[in-house]
């Protein structure tokens, strides 16, 4: 290491010094304020919890700061910039979260809604960090590296807050440490001087991530319930598992995914997925949801004292499933039908077709609308990185 990289490595420590200290202070207060509204010992247990986890932030930043590069041939930034930057915040909001852990679920008109507003805005800044370090054109490897480290930490965190408090199922909670037991399972590979074999590029798992971040916030919202949080949470849990599963064979060379003949298997895989599963499950989300109106009656609403069927539901039902099937903005309308269906289902028990009607919703929302669309804008949104 030269002498002026030397040099920009202790101004990047010293940055990131000031920065850990500013965020120790901000918890300070944040457990001042909450003491007052939530008690002495809650705050305290908070404090301790989301200091621990900020100190590992610190921790896991400081020994990468030699990748605040562009490339390995590149030079190093003299400063961490603003993407950087915005990807400590969005670790000290999941640090924040993580205070609530082990911890009896705050009660209050508006109380109870904090740990899902804390760890929303860190899934918003998952997208907007990214942005800024293009925009600014401060893109780096270290960057990469504390996004994964951010979102892997704050899916953990969330998913067990999330159970904590009875949202999803225990078995969700390998989604939280998918990540972890993988890169384990790599080390033990290692270790054991076994080979690791490269895992090529996937979009998908960008786009995977940030709905579980998605539907982890809404989970962690007093505002849904069992049996919709935890069917939801097994939709969203079963491709996700699955893919690290696929990835799992890949690195340690079971499945060799650069032969030509497991690329025609993938190759063959994916049409089938984009000529038949997709449009399939728009098809099935469609027949299914109109059966399960008809068979309650349709939403029911009290005017005057008698019972109507809610015309305003009947009809955004109606506009979801008919841009659903037609493929207009299919994702975008998804996400619709799972809030409509969340709320539907308050006061209408689920049962075998509802979870099936819901997890193709979910399934449709993940994988895209596929073949046979008129407008798919919403899966380029999804899949571009924006800024770039």
């Amino acid at each position: 290491m030269t002498h002026d990289e030397s040099l920009r490595i202790e101004s990047l420590g010293q940055e990131l010094t000031r920065l850990a200290v500013g965020g120790m202070l901000t918890l300070g207060l944040g457990a001042f304020w909450l003491s007052a509204v939530w008690g002495a010992s809650a705050s305290l247990q908070w404090l301790a919890q989301s200091t621990v986890l900020w100190l590992l932030i610190w921790f896991q930043t400081a020994r990468r700061l030699t990748l605040n590069r562009a490339d390995p041939q590149s030079a190093i930034y003299a400063r961490l910039g603003w993407g950087n930057r915005l990807t400590l915040l969005r670790s000290w909001l999941i640090a924040a979260t993580g205070g609530f852990l082990f911890q009896v679920r705050p009660e209050g008109a508006w109380l109870s809604w904090l740990p899902g507003i804390i760890y929303f805005f860190g899934a918003v800044l998952d997208r907007v960090d990214g942005f800024v370090a293009r925009r600014t054109g401060q893109m780096s490897q270290l960057g990469i590296e504390l996004d994964t480290v951010s979102d892997a930490l704050g899916l953990a965190v969330a998913s067990a807050l999330a159970w904590s408090y009875g949202q999803v199922h225990w078995s969700y909670l390998l989604m939280g440490a998918a990540y972890y037991l993988f890169h384990a399972g790599l080390l033990v590979r290692r270790m054991r001087g076994l080979a690791i074999y490269p895992l090529p590029p996937a979009i998908h798992r960008r786009a995977w991530a940030g709905f579980q971040m998605g539907y982890l916030v809404v989970a962690l919202w007093p505002l849904f319930y069992p049996p919709v949080t935890r069917v939801a949470g097994f939709a969203f849990m079963l491709p996700t598992l699955t893919g690290f599963v696929i990835d799992w064979l890949v690195v340690s060379g079971r499945l060799e995914r650069c032969s030509e003949a497991t690329r025609l298997r993938f190759d063959r895989l994916t049409l089938f997925s984009h000529a038949v599963l997709q449009p399939g499950l728009r098809l099935a989300i469609v027949t299914l949801l109109v059966f399960t109106l008809w068979r309650v009656g349709f939403p029911p609403v009290v005017i005057g004292g008698a019972i109507w069927p809610s015309f305003i539901l009947l009809g955004y039902f109606a506009l979801a499933g008919t841009m659903v099937l037609l493929g207009i903005a299919g994702r975008y309308f998804c996400l619709l039908l799972i809030g409509l269906l969340g709320w539907f289902y308050i006061s209408n028990p689920m049962d075998g077709v509802d979870t099936i009607l819901f997890c193709c919703v979910v399934w449709s929302m993940l994988l895209g609308s596929g073949k046979f669309c008129l407008w798919q804008e919403d899966s380029h949104w999804i899949n571009r990185y924006d800024g770039a």
